[in-house]
Protein backbone atom coordinates (compact mmCIF):
# COMPACT_ATOMS: atom_id res chain seq x y z
CA UNK A 1 0.00 0.00 0.00
CA UNK A 2 1.12 3.69 -0.56
CA UNK A 3 -0.88 6.93 -0.15
CA UNK A 4 0.46 10.15 -1.30
CA UNK A 5 -1.03 12.96 -0.38
CA UNK A 6 -0.80 16.32 -2.58
CA UNK A 7 -0.46 15.11 -6.20
CA UNK A 8 -2.76 17.12 -8.26
CA UNK A 9 -4.15 16.76 -11.50
CA UNK A 10 -1.06 17.34 -14.38
CA UNK A 11 1.57 17.71 -11.27
CA UNK A 12 3.94 15.18 -10.37
CA UNK A 13 3.65 13.11 -7.59
CA UNK A 14 5.86 13.83 -4.67
CA UNK A 15 6.45 10.13 -3.87
CA UNK A 16 6.99 6.91 -5.84
CA UNK A 17 4.87 4.14 -5.98
CA UNK A 18 5.85 0.86 -5.45
CA UNK A 19 4.75 -2.09 -7.74
CA UNK A 20 1.29 -2.73 -6.50
CA UNK A 21 0.63 -6.90 -5.95
CA UNK A 22 -3.13 -7.13 -4.75
CA UNK A 23 -3.02 -4.22 -2.83
CA UNK A 24 -4.09 -0.50 -3.60
CA UNK A 25 -2.30 2.60 -4.07
CA UNK A 26 -4.29 5.76 -2.77
CA UNK A 27 -3.09 9.51 -3.21
CA UNK A 28 -5.05 12.52 -1.58
CA UNK A 29 -5.11 16.23 -2.28
CA UNK A 30 -7.21 19.36 -2.97
CA UNK A 31 -8.30 20.45 -6.27
CA UNK A 32 -10.49 23.65 -6.78
CA UNK A 33 -12.13 23.42 -3.09
CA UNK A 34 -12.59 19.58 -3.42
CA UNK A 35 -11.21 16.59 -1.60
CA UNK A 36 -9.92 13.99 -4.28
CA UNK A 37 -9.03 10.62 -3.70
CA UNK A 38 -7.13 8.37 -6.33
CA UNK A 39 -7.11 4.81 -6.07
CA UNK A 40 -5.36 2.42 -8.47
CA UNK A 41 -5.29 -1.47 -7.89
CA UNK A 42 -7.72 -4.06 -5.88
CA UNK A 43 -10.13 -3.18 -3.17
CA UNK A 44 -11.49 -5.73 -1.43
CA UNK A 45 -12.02 -6.45 2.43
CA UNK A 46 -7.93 -7.25 2.83
CA UNK A 47 -6.98 -4.04 0.95
CA UNK A 48 -9.82 -1.15 1.40
CA UNK A 49 -8.56 0.36 4.76
CA UNK A 50 -6.37 2.88 2.96
CA UNK A 51 -8.70 3.74 0.70
CA UNK A 52 -11.46 3.99 3.72
CA UNK A 53 -9.14 6.08 5.79
CA UNK A 54 -7.99 8.14 2.70
CA UNK A 55 -11.95 9.09 2.29
CA UNK A 56 -12.40 9.43 6.28
CA UNK A 57 -9.49 12.06 5.78
CA UNK A 58 -11.21 14.14 3.18
CA UNK A 59 -14.46 14.44 3.97
CA UNK A 60 -13.23 15.62 7.43
CA UNK A 61 -11.56 17.90 5.33
CA UNK A 62 -14.00 18.94 2.42
CA UNK A 63 -17.78 19.30 2.41
CA UNK A 64 -17.47 17.47 -1.37
CA UNK A 65 -15.07 14.71 -2.07
CA UNK A 66 -14.39 13.11 -5.61
CA UNK A 67 -13.01 9.43 -5.48
CA UNK A 68 -11.15 9.11 -9.14
CA UNK A 69 -11.62 4.89 -9.32
CA UNK A 70 -10.14 4.90 -12.46
CA UNK A 71 -7.12 2.50 -11.75
CA UNK A 72 -9.54 0.43 -9.76
CA UNK A 73 -8.68 -2.72 -11.47
CA UNK A 74 -11.29 -5.29 -9.09
CA UNK A 75 -13.49 -4.43 -6.57
CA UNK A 76 -16.03 -6.53 -4.38
CA UNK A 77 -19.12 -6.01 -1.39
CA UNK A 78 -16.12 -3.75 0.52
CA UNK A 79 -15.79 -1.06 -2.08
CA UNK A 80 -19.81 -1.04 -2.54
CA UNK A 81 -20.14 -0.56 1.19
CA UNK A 82 -17.73 1.99 1.69
CA UNK A 83 -18.89 3.88 -1.03
CA UNK A 84 -22.46 3.91 0.21
CA UNK A 85 -21.26 4.47 4.10
CA UNK A 86 -19.38 7.79 2.00
CA UNK A 87 -22.20 9.08 0.20
CA UNK A 88 -24.61 8.94 3.20
CA UNK A 89 -21.54 11.43 4.92
CA UNK A 90 -20.62 13.81 2.17
CA UNK A 91 -21.12 15.07 -1.11
CA UNK A 92 -19.42 12.10 -2.74
CA UNK A 93 -18.57 11.62 -6.88
CA UNK A 94 -17.21 8.78 -8.31
CA UNK A 95 -15.20 9.72 -11.42
CA UNK A 96 -14.36 7.16 -14.02
CA UNK A 97 -15.01 4.16 -13.17
CA UNK A 98 -13.69 1.14 -14.86
CA UNK A 99 -15.61 -1.36 -17.04
CA UNK A 100 -15.66 -4.22 -14.28
CA UNK A 101 -16.79 -1.46 -11.71
CA UNK A 102 -19.47 0.44 -13.78
CA UNK A 103 -21.08 -3.21 -14.24
CA UNK A 104 -20.62 -4.17 -10.93
CA UNK A 105 -22.49 -0.75 -9.90
CA UNK A 106 -24.83 -1.42 -11.99
CA UNK A 107 -26.13 -4.50 -10.81
CA UNK A 108 -26.37 -3.52 -7.83
CA UNK A 109 -28.24 -0.73 -8.68
CA UNK A 110 -25.53 1.62 -7.25
CA UNK A 111 -25.20 3.71 -10.42
CA UNK A 112 -28.15 5.07 -9.69
CA UNK A 113 -27.79 6.34 -6.36
CA UNK A 114 -24.18 7.49 -6.66
CA UNK A 115 -23.11 10.82 -8.41
CA UNK A 116 -21.12 9.42 -11.60
CA UNK A 117 -18.76 11.28 -13.30
CA UNK A 118 -16.13 11.21 -16.74
CA UNK A 119 -13.75 13.64 -15.56
CA UNK A 120 -12.35 14.97 -12.09
CA UNK A 121 -12.57 18.64 -14.11
CA UNK A 122 -16.37 17.70 -14.39
CA UNK A 123 -16.62 16.70 -10.68
CA UNK A 124 -15.51 20.08 -9.48
CA UNK A 125 -17.29 22.09 -12.40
Amino acid sequence: MYVDEGAAPGRKSSGVAPQILGGIEVSRYEWRGAGVVSACGSCDIQSIQPLADALSAAARDHHRVILDVSGIGFADSALLNLLILAHQKVQLYVVAPTRQLQRLLELTGMDSVLDIRATVEEAVA
